[in-house]
């Protein structure tokens, strides 16, 4: 805060704004953006990473693999984003919490589950009771990029499932005829030259995360649409220095021009990563893609 927003009663104009810009609670909303982002750039090659192991599960000729990677991306993909968030971060949380508890208490004499009650021990509580601010918060973060990763994991792996059985038969028998293993194949023909198959879902796949960040609070993760909400609202002087209307939809409309440009900034990287990807690249019929003249 700037020194002369000591007193904002005799404060107007840019100076009252700037005040009002600068106190604690717009920092949280700053910070908000901050975690959003970081949640994009961790989730973003976590999903892919789940979603190219579901991929090559699936397409595997062990039939139980084929089946885990089957089963993983019709079931997630099969759920509700909301109700997977809701299911998956509980059950996570208190599965981690009862595996502490049997260790760390193993003469606990009272049943875990009373009613609609979880209870453990309080040395197996995850995060501790004592533990500090911080690490509640990073505990409830990495919870948010795991279940992040998992659901859009899914959709990436059946995007990269049909691109890998979209790259032309021949140039895998090609490679076969002059003596690659299956594994060698898989290498350094299909993985490489998925890519341009893959990146248009992968692309609309990575604009649906950046719309699905508002889902944050579900997690416990104080985004930033909550400090929209939280600080838009009317602001009488009995509990706020710098009193205000309902400014929501000016919040609002700035979470607007946020995530636009998050989309099309987006959209600049994708299509010249498409470029990148589509030189030397042909369709099935023999026209160019890209750089192919």
């Amino acid at each position: 805060m700037f020194a002369y927003c000591s007193d904002p009663q005799v404060l107007d104009g840019l100076a009252w704004l700037s005040c009002y810009l600068t106190t604690g609670k717009h920092m949280a909303i700053y910070w908000a953006v901050g975690t959003v982002l970081l949640l994009l750039a961790i989730t973003g090659p976590a999903a892919l990473l789940f979603g190219f192991g579901g991929a090559v599960a699936a397409r595997s000729p062990v039939a139980p693999l084929s089946w885990l990677g089957r089963g993983y991306i019709a079931i997630v993909r099969g759920v509700p984003d909301i109700a997977f968030f809701l299911f998956f971060v509980i059950a996570l949380d208190q599965g981690l919490e009862y595996l502490r508890h049997l260790a760390l208490c193993p003469d606990w004499d009272q049943p875990v589950r009373q009613g609609s009650d979880f209870l453990v021990c309080p040395q197996a509580k995850l995060p501790l009771s004592s533990a500090p601010q911080w690490q509640h918060e990073v505990y409830g973060f990495a919870l948010a990029v795991l279940t992040f990763a998992i659901v859009f994991g899914a959709f990436a792996a059946n995007v990269l499932h049909g691109a890998m059985r979209a790259v032309p038969r021949a140039q895998i028998e090609t490679a076969e005829a002059y003596g690659m293993t299956p594994r060698q194949t898989f290498r350094r023909i299909v993985v490489p030259q998925m890519w341009i198959y893959a990146l248009p879902g992968l692309g609309n796949l990575w604009m649906v995360l950046v719309k699905a960040t508002p889902l944050l609070f579900l997690l416990g993760v104080e985004d930033i649409v909550y400090w929209a909400r939280e600080l838009g609202g009317t602001k009488t002087p009995q509990f706020t220095d710098y009193p205000h209307g309902d400014w929501r939809m000016w919040y609002f409309l700035a979470l607007l021009v946020f995530y636009l440009g998050l989309t099309r900034v987006s959209e600049i990287g994708l299509e010249r990563l498409m470029i990148r990807l589509s030189r030397g690249q042909a369709t099935l019929g023999g026209a160019a893609q890209g750089g192919v003249r």
